[in-house]
């Protein structure tokens, strides 16, 4: 009889009519997916920032292969993990900006890999709705944005009385039943930071990390596994332990950057801590930042507890190991906070791939996705999707960095804060080229030149041919979706953005 360790919760029957996938006879990977929520992809030692500590982060790296132009396309939560979970783009899998993940798909990762004999566990956030709808995965433990984020509004303590309680949430009020996990008093968009007011085994990323260490440890299932370990930090608050906390006081971080074009950002879009534009003083900033940073340095140091507790069972060299961000975080640049924008500091995220026996410490320029995780995750079983992707398997430029590949990648956001914030974008990772909705404004950056986006080539007379490239590239890509988007073999405008409640119904079932 199977053993397994944690209760399962929102156990799915296999679809009806659903194509099971044929598992291979060879002995398969093991799967671990692991993820932060809101991190930059230049917050990463090995990304070349050196202010940021995140040395386990850089060994992975060093082992296995990092992805420097990975992209998540429409940089929110909800958006970016229904690519991870159905390997489509935002037109394909039905969210072209913030909403509620629909409840199922007709194909999806976790659903997929069990069908196919792996056991399925998420620990972490999930950002499903309802909470428990599994999407195919048989042991979810949660932590989600709950309660704490809602301290502008009502007390979490008033709150939990009525409120569904996270896993986390459940664990810290059976240990500390008159504590307040959320007594640092920070809301989930405050650019604010301090330190964690509690001890630091009480934190919710330390749980995480416990947690996925016992699973592990005790995990004696006869299939393989496929766990996800996907962090809420260092998305805000941001609210590391008083130990990562001091780690950052003397360091010298580095300065918002702001290119002149950004000007129009810099009266602040409310006067709450939550804002999405405006500009703030350097203390302030970096006090954001310094936040931010040790709190991607606590999770950091769980990724590492957990990739020892595979070698310590000598698994390391039978698990595939895939890490990444849903998206980044402006913390400032360009007079902007929080996510959902075209720039690098939001669109751009880490990528790392640890494939056991590939050669390590490799460097890849392609662009690449979100959407490319289910893919690599079914190659690293070996296995092939039974419908078509928009993703691709990131083992196929793991094997042979000179492997066919796309040119570029799509990027966009439908209406978030403001319908000045409505966007449509592509990007090979060397140029970038943003239409702005509402109103037609286009943008070009050189990324090679301009790393930081400071310089907007767009009204430079030089850069027409490249306007006019990049321009009828991206009208090909909306092509399929007609009006709005193409009118008239033109961009079309969409001052009030488009509804995607329709959109969504068709890819999910």
């Amino acid at each position: 009889m199977q053993r397994r360790t944690f209760v399962g919760f929102g156990l799915a029957a296999p679809s009806a009519g659903f194509q099971r996938e044929v598992a291979p006879k060879r002995e398969r990977l093991n799967l671990l997916f692991v993820m932060t929520d809101q991190q930059r992809g230049d917050c990463l030692g090995a990304d070349g920032n050196r202010a940021i500590r995140t040395p386990n982060l850089d060994r992975l790296a060093r082992d296995g292969a990092r992805f420097r132009r990975a992209y998540s396309s429409t940089p929110t939560c909800t958006p970016a993990r229904c690519g991870l979970l159905t390997g489509l783009s935002p037109w394909h899998h039905g969210m072209l900006g913030y909403g509620e993940i629909p409840q199922r798909f007709v194909y999806e990762k976790p659903r997929v890999l069990r069908e196919a004999g792996y056991s399925a566990a998420s620990i972490g956030k999930n950002h499903f709705s309802p909470w428990r709808k599994g999407h195919g995965y048989e042991q979810l433990l949660l932590d989600e944005h709950s309660a704490g984020g809602l301290v502008h509004e009502k007390s979490a303590m008033e709150r939990r009385a009525t409120e569904e309680r996270t896993d986390y949430e459940a664990w810290f009020y059976a240990k500390e039943p008159h504590r307040n996990p959320y007594a640092t008093g920070l809301g989930w968009n405050d650019y604010a930071a301090r330190p964690f007011a509690l001890p630091e085994s009480l934190h919710p990323t330390t749980w995480m990390g416990d947690t996925a260490v016992r699973y592990l440890e005790s995990y004696q299932d006869s299939r393989p596994f496929y766990l996800k370990v996907s962090f809420i930090r260092p998305h805000s608050p941001y609210d590391p332990p008083e130990r990562f906390w001091k780690m950052y006081e003397d360091v010298e971080l580095p300065a918002a950057k702001v290119g002149k074009w950004a000007a129009k950002f810099e009266k602040p879009s409310s006067e709450r801590p939550d804002i999405w534009h405006g500009k703030l003083d350097a203390k302030t900033i970096r006090n954001s930042r310094r936040g931010y940073y040790a709190c991607i340095t606590h999770v950091d140091e769980q990724i590492g507890r957990i990739v020892e507790t595979l070698e310590k069972q000598k698994k390391l060299d039978s698990t595939l190991i895939v890490f990444t961000s849903d998206h980044g975080d402006m913390t400032g640049d360009h007079n902007l906070w929080r996510k959902s924008y075209a720039y690098e500091a939001s669109a751009r995220v880490p990528m790392i791939v640890r494939l056991p026996g590939a050669k390590g410490g490799m460097v890849l320029d392609q662009p690449v996705e979100l959407r490319d995780v289910f893919p690599t995750l079914l190659d690293g079983a070996g296995m092939t999707p039974s419908r078509q992707l928009d993703g691709e398997s990131l083992l196929k430029l793991v094997r042979d960095r000179d492997a066919k590949w796309r040119q570029y990648i799509d990027l966009e956001h439908n209406i978030c804060y403001s319908p000045l914030n409505n966007w449509n974008a592509l990007t090979d990772g060397k140029l970038k080229y943003i239409f702005h909705a509402f109103d037609g404004q286009e943008q070009l950056f050189d990324l090679e030149k301009d790393p930081h986006e400071l310089q907007d080539l767009s009204m430079a007379g030089r850069m027409d041919g490249a306007m006019r490239l990049w321009r009828q590239r991206l009208m090909l890509h909306l092509e399929e979706r007609g009006e709005p988007f193409v009118v008239n073999g033109r961009l079309g405008l969409r001052p009030k953005g488009v509804a995607t409640g329709d959109l969504r119904s068709r890819v999910s079932s």
